[in-house]
């Protein structure tokens, strides 16, 4: 069984989230062509073809306030799994997770804001989904425009946007309601040179304050910059944490890829 709760007021070194023997596992259609023979039998069965895929296998972790945790691991280690989990978005199928405090989630370019509305409706769908009042967003509203940096775009259908300009508003939004944890999974990785340096700034000045961070990404000089704790993920289990740049020399030698500039930088 899962569940999640909350609390407030926390300090520094105290548990933000509490992961426990966390597993997840999902059935999924095999994607193949069958042979005339297989589809013969399959609708014999009169069934589908379908693999169970174990995306999280008994995963343990703690993250403290005043920490930067920072998730490697190769496409499919389950990285995201982990975060729609501690976001509870998705529902474990074993363990528990405690969450102590309030979260911000900028897990998917876009999700949970609605292409046919306008730039400036869905700072306010994401503000509420985020937990403020609709006083707090009209009082941050000005910093999250201007921190987008969308201009007059702010009041385009959202379905005009590039993914850059999507990925600029739901950053600013996600930040500027400075959440108790906030969980970023590759945002950094779109936008331009310039918003992603500015999108780095915010998240160290977060980095300052009482809160816990979560960041999720392939920017291994970003984390190496930024995290003060690494965690390694490889197919649902957690196969080292610790000093970041100890964790992510270790990934890089399991890639064979050593200190490639390749993988170092934002990619």
């Amino acid at each position: 069984m899962s569940s999640l709760s909350a609390s407030s007021p926390h300090k520094t070194h105290e548990v933000a989230v509490s992961v426990r023997n966390l597993g997840l596992t999902y059935t999924t259609a095999i994607d193949k062509r069958p042979t005339l023979k297989a589809r013969a039998k399959a609708l014999g069965r009169g069934s589908k073809q379908t693999r169970v895929v174990r995306a999280l296998d008994d995963v343990n972790l703690d993250v403290n306030y005043g920490q930067v945790l920072g998730v490697i691991g190769t496409n499919g280690a389950g990285k995201s799994s982990l975060m729609r989990c501690i976001a509870g978005i998705l529902p474990p199928s074993q363990g528990r997770i405690e969450v102590n405090g309030s979260v911000s989630t900028l897990l998917a370019l876009g999700v949970g804001f609605n292409p046919s509305m306008s730039g400036r409706d869905n700072v306010y769908l994401g503000g509420l989904a985020a937990g403020m009042t609709r006083d707090e967003i009209t009082g941050h509203f000005d910093e999250i425009a201007e921190f987008s940096e969308l201009g007059d775009a702010i009041d385009a259908p959202m379905r005009t946007y590039s993914s850059g300009m999507f990925a600029r508003l739901a950053f600013s939004v996600a930040a500027t309601v400075r959440p108790d944890i906030l969980i970023i999974d590759e945002a950094l990785s779109t936008g331009d040179a310039k918003f992603k340096e500015k999108s780095l700034n915010r998240i160290k000045e977060l980095r300052s304050d009482d809160r816990a961070l979560i960041l999720v990404s392939h920017a291994m000089k970003t984390l190496r910059e930024t995290c003060n704790d690494v965690a390694w993920l490889h197919k649902g289990k957690i196969v080292q944490r610790g000093e970041p740049n100890q964790v992510i020399d270790a990934y890089q030698k399991f890639l064979d890829l050593g200190k490639s500039a390749a993988i170092d930088e934002d990619v």
